[in-house]
């Protein structure tokens, strides 16, 4: 045991951990720096909790980014409608809201130690299979968050998470209803089905059909709004080749680094624990029996072996290596650095139990050379001087930006270049401006209406930048010659499929009524299709499988749909199938936990309007 926690606290995987855990937590403080002011403004209430207007527009920004990643680069964000993206955002916030206040409630919790382990376990933020700080950093920028901020979301996210699998987990099914399910996922239907493919070549847009379109649509021709921003960005990385070291401060932190080295010694021990079922006493009484067993004489390692309760390192005689001071439990290291080498300490407790020590080794520490460290030494210093220079700095650039009315008395101050974005929207841009804060920054009211410069904002912990807004692009009505070929393209691809649909929809009427030589088409039949019948559209195995079964046999029902591309399918159902067979034990648990899943997610849904139904909720 004692063996196992000195080797992972040595390890380098472990301080790698450490020290990111401890780098995560550190930096997430830095953000409140440079922090500009929010809209206090509330958008809704929930039970004396407030949303406010600020959380509203990160969370229809992010729905409005990810919108527009799932449609493509060439979509329209302008095309976007803001009263449909806002009602479903605030929407998700009061769901969200409800369920946190459920979970809560319900004494759900979840630590800070575990959801650091969430972050470091989670791939999305690892390269090459070990998690990467700068990776992280990566990933939550383009998701508009800062740490603090991602921190916090994704604790909320798990207490969620074990809200909703708390209630699926308490969901039950019975053997009646597996057998009723088996039955219905493992019927087949026989059927065929004819394609009226729509085509565009045969319908006629005109001019006066495209103008109708653009004066009824109107609103959702405009141009996006955009705003192009000046910047100067600070850099830490630029302080480092502007400091210089002293020989004298070298000489110092030479001699602290060698101050802190320390002697190793190797212990060796045995442990007799201390738990439920041996008391202190016992544990107390039985090392100084084998205390006695030394003293006549018995070999030490030979006794480790045979009675220590340390598995580590039992079967090495009781060794634990060599190890220098703040490995060990306190009391532990205080006997151990009181012995002489092959004495062996009077019985000593620990957080672990009782113990004996022997020591088995000194090993005085190597001091390296003032030129093998001096390198070393010498970026250490540089690197406290950079920091400091780039706190200053940062205050500096505050300060500047906040007297000035534009950025080039603090671009002067500080030597740095004023730089000029591209247009983007409030959805992002590229660079700088893919950032959500420069993006908040840039939109915010002081900074685009007032003409302000913003804060000082953190790009990561080494960058900061302030943004003035150059130029605001308002959204305009585009002209109809700018958008007439993709209302023409638009028109006739609908156009298309509805007369795909209104031909389909009159051949189902005729052959629902017997006629069956209402097309010439010939039929595609498929056999005994099950629920996840490969090469048959998803669409119609959905409309198939959602048919009646034929009332009579020979006498075949029909139904169509309507496919993505615009085609039709009429389909004509011939027959339903069951298999009898019994089911295996492994297809009843398959079964039972679908089925289990699934209602266990219809009594989270029946738990969500519950709290939704019993709220207090106000929207302003």
């Amino acid at each position: 045991m004692l063996q196992n926690i000195r080797d992972n606290s040595q390890g380098w995987i472990a301080k790698t951990i450490i020290g990111i855990i401890v780098a995560l937590l550190a930096l997430t403080g830095i953000d409140a720096i440079f922090t500009g002011t929010s809209n206090s403004q509330n958008a809704a209430e929930v039970n004396g909790e407030k949303i406010t207007q600020n959380e509203l527009g990160q969370a229809v920004e992010m729905q409005r980014r990810q919108l527009v990643q799932q449609l493509g680069r060439n979509f329209d964000p302008a095309l976007l409608d803001e009263k449909l993206l806002r009602d479903a955002s605030l929407k998700g916030l009061i769901e969200r809201s409800l369920l946190l206040q459920g979970a809560t409630e319900a004494k759900f919790g979840f630590s800070e130690a575990a959801l650091d382990q969430v972050i470091l376990m989670t791939p999305e933020f690892s390269v090459d299979g070990k998690f990467d700080a700068n990776r992280f950093d990566q990933v939550i920028r383009q998701l508009g968050y800062t740490r603090m901020q991602f921190r916090q979301m994704l604790k909320q996210e798990m207490l969620i998470g074990q809200l909703r699998a708390g209630l699926a987990a308490s969901s039950f099914v019975t053997d009646e209803e597996v057998q009723a399910f088996a039955a219905l996922e493992k019927q087949t239907r026989d059927f065929a089905t004819q394609t009226i493919k729509a085509d565009p070549a045969a319908v006629t847009v005109s001019d006066d059909d495209v103008k109708a379109y653009y004066d009824a649509q109107s609103s959702q021709f405009m141009s996006p709004e955009q705003v192009v921003v000046q910047y100067v960005e600070l850099k830490k990385d630029a302080f480092f080749d502007q400091v210089e070291v002293a020989d004298k401060d070298l000489q110092a932190a030479y001699k602290t680094e060698i101050a802190n080295l320390t002697e190793q010694r190797d212990a060796a021990h045995i442990l007799i624990e201390v738990n439920d079922k041996v008391s202190d006493a016992q544990a107390k009484a039985k090392i100084e029996e084998i205390q006695k067993r030394l003293q006549n004489g018995e070999d030490f390692a030979a006794l480790a072996k045979e009675l220590s309760q340390d598995p580590g390192s039992a079967n090495n005689g009781g060794d634990l290596g060599y190890a220098g001071p703040g490995v060990y439990d306190p009391e532990f290291e205080k006997a151990l650095y009181a012995l002489d080498k092959d004495q062996v300490s009077a019985p000593v407790r620990s957080s672990f139990g009782w113990h004996l020590i022997k020591l088995l080794g000194v090993q005085a520490p190597q001091v390296p050379s003032f030129d093998s460290l001096k390198e070393k030494l010498v970026n250490d210093l540089k690197e406290q001087k950079v920091e400091k220079r780039f706190v200053e700095a940062s205050k500096q650039l505050e300060d500047s930006a906040f007297e000035a009315s534009d950025l080039t008395q603090p671009a002067q101050e500080l030597g740095l270049k004023i730089e000029t974005s591209k247009p983007f929207g409030r959805e992002g841009g590229e660079g700088i401006t893919a950032n959500r804060k420069v993006v908040e920054a840039a939109y915010s009211s002081d900074v685009l209406e007032g003409g302000s410069n913003s804060a000082v904002i953190e790009l990561d912990p080494s960058t900061a930048v302030v943004v003035h807004v150059k130029q605001h692009l308002k959204p305009e009505q585009l002209k109809l010659e700018e958008v007439a070929d993709s209302i023409r393209e638009h028109l006739t691809t609908v156009r298309a499929s509805e007369a795909a649909k209104a031909a389909g929809e009159k051949q189902i009427a005729q052959l629902a009524a017997g006629d069956a030589s209402s097309s010439n088409a010939q039929w595609v039949v498929t056999e005994a299709a099950a629920r996840a019948q490969e090469g048959v559209d998803p669409a119609v195995l959905q409309a198939l499988f959602r048919m009646p079964k034929p009332a009579d046999d020979g006498k075949p029902t029909y139904t169509g749909v309507s496919l993505a591309n615009g085609d039709f399918v009429v389909i004509r159902l011939d027959g339903v199938s069951k298999q009898e067979q019994a089911l295996t034990d492994e297809e009843k648990t398959t079964y039972r936990r679908v089925l289990a899943s699934r209602i266990g997610q219809q009594d989270f849904a029946a738990y969500r309007k519950q709290l939704e139904a019993k709220a207090d909720i106000e929207r302003y």
